[in-house]
């Protein structure tokens, strides 16, 4: 036995077999839900294992999940692990051509999709050659496009699961077996990040041990998930077809916990969720997850029971100290927890109590984590600034993109190293302040202004709901800050002078939005990850006459 994950997942369903694995809740009031005990669970995960073989998918090649959250998202993945196959994530919220150039970049040989998908199916196939097998789940409906056919034969999923075997009886598997996970970042297309599974279960799952202690052989993790019991309930709440989601689920897999998933995110279902089935541990992504459940704490499901929580963790995205705040006030007995990782190196640590708009995103990272000079490798000097590097168990690279894999994947002394896009400092003490990424920093005056450091003060203003932050050309500056914001129902439209004002508390006077727009909302992906290209364009189409800047 290696550590391989569909290797790991069977051990445990193999020591646990009647415990409740997966409870999935679709809403709002559909009352539908499936509940899945490790064998259940592992058995729907062989038919489609088996289906995709016996349809001619090799082990090795890629099928593409291109699915909302549910029951058959997290069997697909573990089928295709089962069966050496690589499964491959598709934003749903992708158009025409972003689909194309995401099937075509993955080499995808076959596509599991939701039937309200339909339409972008069809219409993306005919320009990707490749793809010879499609599974749908669901039936298509109404809506526009839907009822348009793919180009190739589709194959329900009820009846790919039906035709399948429920028995194991796969090919032989490897810890060098992979997973890919396709990130679309903040700019650019996206990019697929390829994670040999052994890397991954000890970087990403943090080696499968509730305790944090590595696992010293694979057959270990069952061996404590007998001894261990149950009781926690995982409930990832962002998307599934983002990394952070289906990974946290096979957190939960590996403690052979029960892990809860909703269809969409909706806060007052997220909340009755929580109280009816006494979640523990809760994973969301930033402010743009959390807001909106304090304001359904403060109002329409004020009383909603939480003390089964003891965890809610971000990453993606953080939570600001203003929203955690009134969070901590309605729910007092939870643990707050801003993780710092990224597709591209897994888990690296967690921020600091004092962490804030005053002090910075501090956290305290593991011991394969270091800042570190881009052109050098180099270890940077106590406050010098330089860029988050990972070794050890880091990925292979980019799938079909040597160029950018030879940017960002190094070896130094033997060992693969990773150098992410974020900007930080560390400390004496080895604390390390992540001052954004790289890519969105704004040049004003010859001072550098990252954006999640504004971003965090324009939230802690009481009018405020939510924000991002851009550079906007300008003629004396080079660039000069625009806020853009979002403000809360009901709030008094704010100055430019008012927000500058508040601000000034917080930032020095280079980091003060020299511009403010107001928009109705803030365009983020499903998870809860800025989009920093449209609040550029919002900014420069909204630019006018910017008050000079006096520091």
């Amino acid at each position: 036995m290696e550590y391989n994950l569909a290797d790991l997942f069977e051990s445990v369903v193999d020591a646990v077999p009647g415990r409740e694995a997966l409870v999935y809740i679709d809403h709002p009031g559909t009352g539908a839900e499936r509940r899945l005990t490790y064998a259940e669970l592992d058995a729907a995960a062989n038919r489609i294992g088996h289906h995709l073989l016996d349809s001619g998918v090799r082990p090795g090649e890629h099928v593409g999940l291109h699915l909302y959250n549910g029951v058959e998202y997290l069997q697909t993945v573990l089928g295709c692990l089962k069966a050496r196959i690589v499964p491959v994530n598709v934003n749903y919220r992708y158009v025409e051509e972003e689909l194309v150039y995401l099937y075509r970049d993955a080499d995808l040989v076959a596509l599991v999709f939701d039937a309200e998908f339909t339409g972008r199916v069809a219409a993306a196939l005919p320009q990707v050659d490749g793809v010879r097998h499609l599974v749908r789940v669901g039936t298509p409906g109404p809506g526009p496009g839907a009822t348009e056919a793919p180009a190739l034969p589709v194959v329900a999923f009820t009846d790919a699961e039906a035709a399948g075997s429920p028995e194991r009886g796969f090919p032989l598997r490897s810890g060098d077996d992979q997973f890919i996970i396709y990130t679309g970042g903040t700019t650019g297309m996206p990019k697929g990040v390829m994670w040999r599974q052994e890397d991954l279960f000890f970087s990403g799952l943090g080696g499968g041990a509730p305790t944090g202690e590595p696992v010293q052989k694979p057959e270990e993790l069952a061996e404590r998930v007998a001894a261990g019991g149950d009781g926690i309930t995982f409930f990832p709440t962002a998307p599934l077809m983002h990394g952070t989601s289906t990974l946290t689920a096979f957190i939960g897999f590996n403690f052979g916990q029960r892990v809860v998933i909703h269809r969409k995110f909706v806060p007052q279902e997220v909340l009755r969720t929580i109280e009816r089935e006494k979640v523990t541990s809760v994973s969301l992504v930033g402010d743009a997850m959390l807001r909106p459940l304090v304001d359904a704490l403060s109002g329409p499901m004020k009383g909603t029971d939480c003390s089964s929580m003891f965890s809610v963790s971000s990453s993606g995205a953080i939570m600001s100290d203003t929203v955690r705040r009134q969070f901590q006030e309605l729910v007092p007995n939870v643990l707050l927890l801003n993780n710092f990782g990224s597709s591209e190196s897994g888990f690296n640590g967690t921020a600091t109590e004092d962490s804030g708009p005053e002090r910075g995103f501090r956290i305290r990272v593991n011991s394969r984590t270091q800042v570190v000079d881009p052109a050098t490798h180099e270890p940077v000097a106590v406050g010098e600034v330089g860029r988050v590097a990972q070794c050890g168990h880091v990925p292979l690279g980019y799938y079909n993109d040597p160029a950018k894999t030879a940017e960002t994947f190094f070896e130094k002394d033997g060992e693969r190293w990773v150098l992410l896009g974020d900007m930080a400092t560390v400390d004496e003490e080895g604390v390390v302040t992540v001052l954004g990424r790289g890519s969105q920093c704004i040049n004003t005056g010859g001072e550098k202004v990252y954006p999640e450091e504004v971003e965090q003060a324009l939230k802690s203003h009481p009018d405020v709901y939510d924000a991002l932050v851009a550079g906007v050309p300008d003629a004396k500056w080079g660039h000069h800050v625009a806020a853009v914001v979002q403000l809360r129902a009901g709030a008094v439209r704010p100055s430019l002078a008012d927000i500058q004002t508040h601000c000034r508390s917080h930032l020095a006077g280079y980091k003060i939005p020299r511009q403010l727009v107001i928009t109705e909302s803030i365009r983020r992906s499903p998870s809860g990850k800025a989009d920093y290209r449209w609040a550029r364009e919002v900014a420069v189409a909204a630019d006018g006459s910017i008050p000079v800047r006096s520091d």
